[in-house]
């Protein structure tokens, strides 16, 4: 390789590059998938590091009661996932560990190397079952194979690195492997930890402290985690108890932020940080060939009959609906869509929250709105909010409709089919919010708080609309929820509405400028150039 292209290890919990192969929780995944795609895209050379989850997330379906529940079924990845016929070994609990190495390369993207600990029967299985699953311990022993295991595969592999990215704190692991072969080689702890920092590149993307996951650092001893680190020198690097985030900012020489809100953000959260990475802005972006619709992307450029091509898509989104539900929808009226994880900070349920305000929109059809999420499967804060949606279905019949187990399917047929996009998380925690980019790049509407990315394209009445910017002086004494839900529904009444049944050309001229805004500048392969530039500094990457 020259060397303006540094060889990339890139490391995730989780990766969502198609449907067929469920390993992915949400949005964090989502990324990661696109970022490999961007990757291959670019001919960069970049390898993903991940876990075989052989049990997925979770497939969430909903009971008779309207309330949501758990099944794991064994997934069966072999047209998709080749084994490699090699393995490696960590130590968890004292107990040595075999993790077999898979590879990933059919699904458009850069090779990515999984790691399992067995089917999920099998003595160690319990590890790489299920994504995100158990307690800490679980945790720790999943984190262990994804952060040492990976390490030790890529030397398997033969793969020369010349920086290690984290995607996320769950790769801390993989930074006290790298110090612990530099040891091994002679160097005193200072020297490697040094070194280290001038390999590993970090992306944090929780806006919330507490969000940020942190163990006991005497079970990181016990069970193995300090990889031959002594308690001193892991506190040293990730504060008592240890935090995953604030490791990954200790170990790395730069950091960044999902956007540039979430960047000053961040930077504002962990200032307490003495000798951590400066933390930058690289906003999220997401990959074209996968998410925008293939009629749309003809149709623009042309200046074609981008309603034509929308129309069709919220025909193929109406009939999914129906082959789903028992909800029929009607392709001629305002379609809303909102697909988002179960958390009550992304207020899910927020536009219903006044019912009695849009009971006559609901009723007669005038808006529909269609819901997907999962919650996680120990939420039952947001299992309690998926309820509240599938209820507002049954009250609304055919003009509200959820659709269980979210997944890249549900995903693209509503970030196609809908008319509006709507989004209103409690700022500052929506980090990035990249499904509104899916959206934009399909000419649907964003209806958006001004959080994560949103701050920096869609422009209120232009090619969407801002609630921030409907009541910028409203009474003080209101609160949050209130000053947005009154904002949401005057939104709705006085411009959504109005302008989508009354004034079509405007509503394709802010289609057109939705498209126009987001399909370069919210790509995964501008984030890509941005990482190559500013973390991984490099030249930047020709588009083959």
């Amino acid at each position: 390789m020259s060397e303006e292209k540094k060889e990339i290890a890139y490391f995730c919990m989780e990766y969502g590059l198609d449907e067929k192969l469920p390993l992915y929780a949400g949005g964090l995944g989502i990324l990661a998938g696109d970022y490999l795609k961007a990757a291959r895209d670019l001919n960069s050379p970049v390898v993903g590091i991940g876990i075989l989850w052989w049990q997925d997330y979770t497939t969430q379906l909903i009971n008779h009661e309207g309330y949501p529940y758990d099944t794991y079924p064994t997934h069966n990845y072999n047209n998709l996932v080749e084994d490699t016929g090699l393995s490696v070994s960590v130590e968890i609990a004292g107990n040595s560990v075999e993790c077999k190495i898979h590879k990933v390369e059919k699904l458009n993207n850069a090779p990515l190397y999984l790691l399992e600990t067995g089917r999920p029967d099998s003595k160690y299985g319990w590890i790489t079952d299920k994504l995100y699953a158990g307690d800490n311990y679980n945790r720790i022993a999943q984190e262990i194979v994804l952060g040492i295991g990976g390490v030790r595969a890529l030397r398997k592999l033969g793969l020369k690195i010349d920086k290690y990215h984290f995607n996320e704190g769950h790769a801390a692991f993989a930074g006290l492997e790298l110090i612990r072969e530099k040891i091994h080689n002679g160097q005193s702890f200072e020297q490697a930890l040094k070194e280290t920092q001038e390999e590993i590149v970090f992306t944090t993307h929780t806006p919330v402290q507490a969000g940020n996951e942190s163990h006991d650092l005497n079970l990181l001893m016990e069970i193995g985690a300090n990889n031959g680190l002594g308690y001193e020198q892991l506190k040293l690097i990730g504060g008592e108890p240890f935090n995953m985030t604030a490791s990954c900012l200790h170990m790395s020489n730069i950091a960044n932020g999902v956007s540039q809100l979430h960047g000053k953000t961040a930077t504002d959260m962990w200032a307490h940080l003495n000798n951590s990475a400066p933390i930058i802005s690289i906003t999220n972006g997401v990959h074209r060939k996968t998410w925008q619709d293939k009629n749309i992307d003809k149709a623009f450029p042309n200046n074609n009959d981008i309603w034509s091509a929308h129309y069709q898509n919220k025909k193929k989104l109406v009939d999914y609906i129906a082959q789903k539900t028992d909800a029929r929808m009607n392709p001629d009226n305002l379609i809303i869509g909102f697909a988002r994880r179960a958390a009550p900070y992304k207020r899910s349920e927020l536009i219903f929250r006044d019912t009695g305000e849009i009971d006559d929109l609901l009723q007669t059809g005038k808006i529909q709105l269609v819901f997907s999420g999962k919650a996680h499967p120990n939420d039952h804060y947001g299992k309690d909010i998926v309820a509240t949606l599938v209820a507002m279905d049954k009250k609304y019949r055919d003009n509200v409709a959820f659709l269980e187990n979210y997944n890249m399917e549900i995903c693209r047929y509503l970030i196609q089919g809908s008319d509006v996009w709507l989004n209103n998380p409690k700022r500052p925690m929506e980090a990035s919010g990249t499904s509104g980019m899916k959206a934009a790049m399909n000419g649907v509407l964003n209806l958006s708080v001004l959080d994560g990315w949103v701050a920096e394209g869609p422009e209120h009445g232009i090619n969407g609309w801002i609630l921030d910017e409907e009541f910028p002086n409203l009474d003080e004494k209101l609160s949050e929820d209130e000053k947005d839900l009154l904002a949401l529904y005057n939104i709705l009444r006085n411009d959504v509405i109005p302008i989508y049944y009354d004034d079509r050309d405007r509503w394709v001229r802010m289609m057109k400028e939705s498209i126009a805004m987001s399909q370069d500048r919210f790509s995964a392969q501008r984030m890509f150039k941005d990482y190559s530039q500013k973390m991984y500094k490099e030249a930047e990457p020709a588009l083959v």
